[in-house]
């Protein structure tokens, strides 16, 4: 299972809690997620997390690339919805492909933490989409 993870400034903080409180859970799949992020998100609980390019730089749209190949199951995006961010395209068109692939996406911690037990409970079915 491939699992991406990407906060923005303001949220950095509470993906890493998130990834400390579910790091049993987390340390089953196989952790994507953009520069600054996967870095505090290793440091903090020791799991090995694939780093990206920090998102301005063109980390989402590697993780875009992820999920247009079929090959990211779910994502976890912790939005600051009360700043401008100068990459909004490039954040939209990975949101926009998560609804394209059918790819479920958290953006905000409740959304997360129910993404990640509905996955731990096997609520979810991640198997690879079919497309037309």
């Amino acid at each position: 299972m491939n699992v991406a993870m990407i906060a923005h400034d303001q949220k950095k903080n509470d993906i890493v809690y998130l990834a400390i409180a579910y790091q049993n859970i987390l340390k089953n799949v196989n952790l994507y997620a953009t520069g600054t992020t996967g870095l505090r998100i290793a440091e903090a609980t020791g799991l090995h997390v694939h780093r990206f390019q920090s998102g301005p730089y063109g980390g989402d749209q590697q993780i875009g690339a992820m999920i247009a190949n079929n090959e990211m199951d779910f994502v976890v995006f912790l939005r600051d919805p009360l700043t401008a961010q100068p990459h909004d395209p490039d954040i939209s068109a990975l949101l926009r492909l998560c609804d394209v692939h059918n790819v479920p996406v958290a953006t905000n911690m409740a959304t997360a933490e129910a993404l990640i037990r509905a996955m731990d409970a096997g609520l979810i079915d991640f198997k690879p989409k079919v497309r037309d």
